[in-house]
Formats: C-alpha cells, sequence, structure tokens
C-alpha cells in the first residue's frame, strides 16, 4: 500500500517492501539472500526497528525483555554485519550504516517501564562507537551514525502502553512532537556529508521536551 503511494505521489525511486520478523536470524539471512539476488546488494543500511515493552527491572516479565535485547540489540548487530559483508565483497568503500537510536541512550529517565529499553539504547551508542572503530581497522571509508531522537509521533507509544491506548494518545498531545519527516531530514544530512565528515551522531529532541 505503502509503495503504491509513493508511486501514485511521483516520488523518485522504488519502494520495494520485503516481509522480515527481526527477531528471527534466518528472516534476516532469508532478506539480505533476496536482496543480493533481487538488486545486488546493500549500500546504505538504516536501522531503524526498535520497540520498547512495558517491564520494569523489578517485576517485568522475561519475554518482554527478551524480545527488546532481540529488535533492539541483535537485530541491529545481525543487519549491521550482514550489510558490511555485502558492501565488503561488491567493494563498496562509501557505505552508510545508520543506527536509529534514542536520547534514552544517552539518560535514563525516572519512568520503570522504560528502564531496560533504555539499557538496549545504551547499547546501541556502544555498538555504533564500535563498528566505527572496527571500520578504521578494517581500513574502509564506510561510515557509522546514529540518530537519537526524543518523542517522534509514530505507534511506539501504542506498542509500549497497548493495554492503555489513552495514555498513548496523551503521551504524543501533550507537546509537539518530532515528525517522521524530521527523521528522514536527519537521515539525508547524514548521507549528505562530505565523504571525509564522518557524523557521530544526531541528538534531536522537540522543543518543548523536557526529559
Amino acid at each position: 500500500k505503502l509503495a503504491a503511494e509513493c508511486q501514485s505521489a511521483g516520488y523518485p525511486g522504488t519502494l520495494i517492501p520485503y516481509k522480515c520478523d527481526l527477531s528471527n536470524e534466518e528472516e534476516i539471512l532469508s532478506m539480505f539472500s533476496a536482496i543480493k539476488t533481487l538488486h545486488q546488494g546493500v549500500d546504505v543500511c538504516i536501522n531503524n526497528a526498535g520497540l520498547a515493552r512495558p517491564e520494569p527491572l523489578l517485576s517485568g516479565k522475561t519475554e518482554g525483555w527478551r524480545t527488546m535485547i532481540d529488535v533492539n540489540v541483535m537485530a541491529v548487530s545481525i543487519c549491521t554485519r550482514e550489510a558490511y559483508q555485502s558492501m565488503k565483497e561488491r567493494n563498496i568503500d562509501d557505505g552508510h550504516i545508520i543506527n536509529i537510536n534514542s536520547m534514552n541512550g544517552h539518560s535514563v529517565v525516572p519512568q520503570s517501564v522504560v528502564h531496560f529499553y533504555s539499557a538496549t539504547k545504551y547499547a546501541v551508542t556502544a555498538l555504533t562507537e564500535g563498528l566505527r572503530q572496527e571500520l578504521r581497522e578494517a581500513r574502509t571509508h564506510i561510515r557509522a551514525t546514529c540518530i537519537s531522537p526524543g518523542l517522534v509521533e509514530t505507534g511506539f507509544a501504542f506498542k509500549l502502553h497497548d493495554n492503555d491506548p489513552e495514555r498513548a494518545a496523551a503521551a504524543y498531545e501533550s507537546i509537539r512532537c518530532l515528525k517522521a519527516e524530521d527523521m528522514a531530514n536527519a537521515v539525508i544530512y547524514v548521507l549528505s556529508a562530505p565523504p571525509h565528515v564522518q557524523i557521530g551522531d544526531i541528538q534531536m529532541r522537540p522543543t518543548e521536551q523536557i526529559s
């Protein structure tokens, strides 16, 4: 549906959807195999998927913690590895790996429902810097960047508060939030930087956000 909307709107390029459960490594590997077959490989990888479950540290369910680890940490790592290998085998020296992080990857807010989520995003902060260092060791010009937003108006809060949609809606109504377009513009800015410029992290909040 989204691909058709993009086409009818006259946007350049083509959106090609591919169903993939990012908590399942076999499906991730299958996706990258299909990309190789259909499109030669990956030049830019944007690790955008992420979720939070309302599982505090003192009383949370292990299943919720594991889901956050699988999607927010393991999937990012697996997709990064596979994207890099795709670039390497085709001698792509100017690729880019962008991790959509969070301001929760830089500070822990006093809200118990996002403490474990924050830990996974701190992991993304560390993973991105580790990736940058390994890319330097590999003597490649492939770049690694984090983009760390505050509150963005998406379905995120409705996933976090799936038993309380009114609370989720209130989160987006309390202030003027960032929009998906703001994130897209940040990605374009990162990709548009000259080859000798590597942007490490963009931290961005709604102007009205306090934490």
